[in-house]
Formats: structure tokens, sequence, C-alpha cells
């Protein structure tokens, strides 16, 4: 049994279950006997999103403070973490320890600082956090102002027939939740001028002004930086890169790189490409300027496992999204099976 951990006025107890616990076991034993060759070459990078004090109904795939201290305790007893760089270096020189993976957070939510934090330390483990740098002090990114206007909104119909969206009921939970999943696919399509006028439209018809609280602040990335934690890039607004022109790409790339230099005094070696889709959200242009403003590597979200012959660029990760360490056993050993991540290559020569 573990000690438990302990922040503010929280206390978070490993006990994990018996059926966790063999979980767990398994996962290394049978990872280890299924793929002999994987426990020295291959490398697994996990991404972690938000990291919630309670449950949310408005976000079940978002995992909650006492559900990721009983996760990554139980990888810890069973596989080596390693600090990115680290993780990195040991795979080109093959000197990676048996059952490696590396812990990765995306876009820079305060929770990362306030809640995870404290978890990773008490575990000695290293982590990096790949930050969208304009949401700093206050930003919100378009999502979050979204589902802060689902959560809100009087028990009344949302209204946007003149977009050609059929009116939508917010009686319950149930209706928020179909509201939630419906708008959000809907603006992720549009662009991003029409996104901001009908989420500026709703926003005038709340009773209360939004979050400023979500994201990090300046003080906590570079206290990050302090304690050890490697900051990287997640470009500066999160833009699709697929959807913007050469220059805008470029200086999404480029400027969020040079603000969270100057902000933490330190080199920012790695990238994230946002939401991290090869082909979708990011092309081969977009790879070429992330290696161009001087990235040592950059991050995909295809799942599967990183080996000695994965393109620096488009290195895989696996997204822990299961709410039990059986169901995340399962899901873990099919990643470090997969071999050939999606990724993006240069077009043929006509």
């Amino acid at each position: 049994m573990t000690e438990p951990i302990r922040y503010g006025d929280i206390r978070y107890e490993f006990r994990s279950s018996k059926i966790d616990a063999w979980g767990a076991g398994l996962l290394a034993k049978v990872g280890g006997y299924a793929f002999p060759d994987s426990v020295h070459s291959r490398l697994s990078v996990l991404i972690f999103h938000r990291i919630l004090k309670e449950p949310d109904p408005l976000l079940p795939y978002e995992i909650t403070a006492k559900q990721f201290a009983a996760e990554i305790a139980a990888l810890a007893k069973h596989f080596t973490i390693l600090p990115l760089d680290e993780g990195l270096a040991r795979l080109r020189n093959n000197t990676l320890p048996p059952f490696a993976l590396c812990l990765t957070f995306d876009d820079g939510y305060r929770d990362n600082y306030t809640i995870a934090l404290p978890i990773l330390q008490s575990l000695g483990i290293k982590a990096t956090f790949f930050i969208a740098s304009s949401y700093l002090d206050g930003g919100r990114m378009w999502n979050d102002t979204l589902l802060t206007i689902v959560r809100r909104w009087p028990d009344e119909m949302i209204d946007l027939t003149d977009w050609g969206i059929p009116r939508i009921p917010m009686q319950d939970l149930a209706q928020r939740q179909q509201a939630w999943g419906l708008l959000f696919r809907w603006m992720r399509r549009i662009g991003t001028r029409g996104r901001n006028e009908m989420l500026d439209r709703l926003v005038r018809q709340l009773p209360e002004h939004l979050p400023t609280d979500l994201m990090m602040t300046r003080e906590q990335v570079r206290q990050l930086q302090r304690d050890g934690m490697e900051i990287g890039c997640h470009t500066c607004s999160h833009p699709i890169l697929t959807r913007l022109p050469d220059d805008a790409a470029r200086a999404e790339i480029v400027d969020s790189k040079r603000e969270l230099e100057e902000l933490t005094q330190a080199e920012v070696r790695y990238f994230a490409y946002p939401n991290g889709t090869p082909g979708d959200d990011y092309g081969m242009r977009d790879v070429n300027l992330v290696a161009a403003a001087g990235f040592n590597a950059a991050f995909s979200t295809s799942w599967g496992v990183v080996t000695r012959d994965w393109d620096q660029f488009q290195i895989p990760r696996f997204t822990p999204w299961d709410r039990n360490l059986s169901r995340f056993t399962a899901r873990f050993i099919l990643s470090r099976s997969r071999m050939k991540p999606d990724r993006v290559s240069e077009p043929a020569a006509p």
C-alpha cells in the first residue's frame, strides 16, 4: 500500500482494488511476453489534458485527481517513468530501461499546476507541459467558452435557427450534454470568425461573467519549470494548423516558442500539434515549419509506441481516457503493439 498524498485540504489514498492491481501487473507481464523486443526498444508517451477535482458530467472523458493519482501510482509501480528528454535520448542510444514511458500534458490548464503537479511531485515524477501561450493569465479557449455557456444557460431554448441549427432544449442535464456535443461539432467545422460571432452572441445572453481562471498564469508556468518540469510549445492560440495560410501557421509556431522562452528563460525544445491528428490537424508543411523553428522533436495524437526509427517531428502518443485500470491495461497493451502510427509524409514527386 502506498502512502497518501496531501495538498491543501485534499487527501488521496492510493488503494487500488485487487482487480486494478492485477490489471497493472498484467500490463507489464503480458506486454513483455507478447512483445519481448518492446522491453528495451519501445517508449510509450501518454497525453493528459485536464485533471478535475471532482467528476464533471459535461466532461466525462477528463479524469479526476483521485483517478489520476491512482493511475500514475500504479504505472510507477510497474513502469519506469522518465522525463521526456531522457526517454527520447535513451531510446536513440538503445539504453532504454524496461517498460519505459513519459507523461505529457496539453493546453496549459491551471489544474495541471494546482492538482497534477503536487501528485507528480509526491511520486518523484517529471512531466512535460505543452502550453498554448496566448491563454496565460486569464485567457480561455473557445471550447471552454462554449462549455461555460452550456453549463450556465437558463432553462430555456438556445435559438440559433438563423444559423441553420434547430432550437436546442436546455431543461436538464441530458439535454445540456446533447447541446454541448452538437454545438462543439458545429463550431469546430466553421471558421474562426463565424465561431467567434456565434460565441459572442451567446455570451451576451448569459447572466454571469465567464471564468478567467481556467488556464495557468505566467508565474505558474515559470514555477513548473523551476520544479524541474519541461515546458513545451502548443502554438499561441491552439488553431487547426491545416486551416491557416503559411504566414499565420509560421507565426503560431515561432511566436509561441519565443514567448515561452522569454517567460522561462530556457530553451523550449518540444512542440505538440494542436488536436494532433496527422493529415487533418497538421500536414507536412507544418512538420517542416516546426523543424525550421528549431525544435528538437514534435508530437502528434496518433496512438502507438515510439521506436528507434520514429520520425522525430511526428512522435505518437497515447491518451488514457479509460475510467478504470483494467480497461486502460487492455488499450495500453494494444498501443504498445502498434509499430506504425499514422503520420504525414512528403507528397510523391509528379
